[in-house]
Parts: C-alpha cells; structure tokens; sequence
C-alpha cells in the first residue's frame, strides 16, 4: 500500500491509530510524538501496533524531529502527525503535517471517529474514551493537497478534519 501521511486529532488518539493499522496493515509506520514524559506513555503505546516513534514536536526538538521525518519517508515509511499536539489548542493546525506531504508530494490519510457514547476528558484536547457498547462512526480520507500551497492546504486539511469530530 502507498505511503502517506497519517492525521488525527491528539483527542482521538485511543481509537484512529488501531484504525490506521487496520487499513495500512502492511506498511511501515511512525509517528511524531512529543519528548514530554506524556509522549513516552503514547510511544510505547504505538509499539504495539508497530509505530516506530520519531520524538520532538513543534515546541521541542522541531528540527531534528523533522529531518527524522524526512528521513523516514525516504526509507519508505509513511508518518503519522497530531496536528494539533503535544499542547494545542484543541483542532489547530500546525505546519507539520502539510508541509511534510507538500515536499514529500505524498497524500494525507485524515482519520476520524465518533462515538455515540463516549467520556471526553477535561484536559486541553477533550480526549474522547468510547463507552463500552457504544457505536463508533469510523472515517478516513485520503487527500491530495499537491496542488494547493501551505495556506490553502492546512485550511482543507482542517475543514475535513472537522467534519467528523466531537
């Protein structure tokens, strides 16, 4: 399966990356995680499902994290990216991920859910917990920002990425 990179809102996190290996099975994978001590708890959380974790974000470590990136790509993986992680706000959009399928020309898999019953957490990301029983509504796009620039793209990606969130 093609490469890409992989989007989901920090908030979502307990459900779309089990998501995203459903659908990419096959293909090498990792993930931008923040240095805080809370990206070490997700890190190793990815393990499980074969995400590879690339630590820094766009307050800590952005370079080097980046070049990771990069590097990653070019050794076949595809990248998974919170744009609006480690700290928020909650459903903004960050740089990273746009630019990365821009210079990398690959396309952006955007991973959402909703839950008909769920927890949402009073932290700064609202972190949704399904409850038990409850329906999960799953959706993925994949899209090709290849001819738009950053401003436009990040303003596409966020609007699909609202459509199916809590």
């Amino acid at each position: 399966m093609e490469q890409c990179i992989a989007v989901t809102w920090h908030g979502e996190l307990l459900i779309s990356p089990q998501v995203y290996k459903k659908l990419r099975k096959d293909t090498s994978t990792s993930a931008i995680i923040s240095q805080h001590y809370n990206g070490e708890i997700i890190a190793k959380t990815l393990g499980f499902f074969d995400i590879k974790p690339l630590r820094g974000s766009s307050k800590r470590g952005a370079k080097s994290v980046l070049i990771n990136a990069i590097k990653a790509i070019k050794n076949g993986n595809s990248v998974m990216i919170t744009p609006d992680g480690p700290r928020g706000p909650r459903h903004s959009m960050s740089d990273g991920a746009v630019a990365l399928a821009l210079r990398s020309k690959l396309p952006i898999m955007v991973v959402n859910y909703k839950a008909s019953r769920y927890w949402q957490l009073k932290s700064w990301d609202r972190f949704v917990i399904p409850k038990p029983f409850a329906t999960i509504e799953l959706y993925h796009y994949i899209l090709d920002l290849s001819n738009m620039d950053k401003i436009e793209a990040k303003k596409h990606l966020q609007l699909v990425m609202n459509k199916h969130t809590l």
